[in-house]
């Protein structure tokens, strides 16, 4: 994986992040349950998924500095 792709997603992830959590706090009040229960299931998957972006992200730069992934 290259530098650029892994920064990316380094960057998507800390966004998504962001983006989620920041809309969780931006819920407001009046709605019914299931609106909640849906919405919070939403940043909850997204925010699993920018982790593992992350993840996936951090081992790609990570292996490249140390010569590779898969390199014997």
């Amino acid at each position: 994986m290259s530098r650029k792709i892994a920064g990316f997603l380094i960057a998507l992830a800390a966004f998504m992040i962001f983006e989620w959590i920041n809309l969780g706090f931006n819920l407001q009040d009046g709605h019914e349950t299931g609106f909640y229960v849906v919405h919070g299931i939403l940043i909850a998957v997204n925010i699993v998924l920018a982790i593992v972006l992350g993840v996936i992200g951090w081992r790609g730069l990570r292996g490249r500095r140390s010569g590779g992934l898969g390199e014997q």
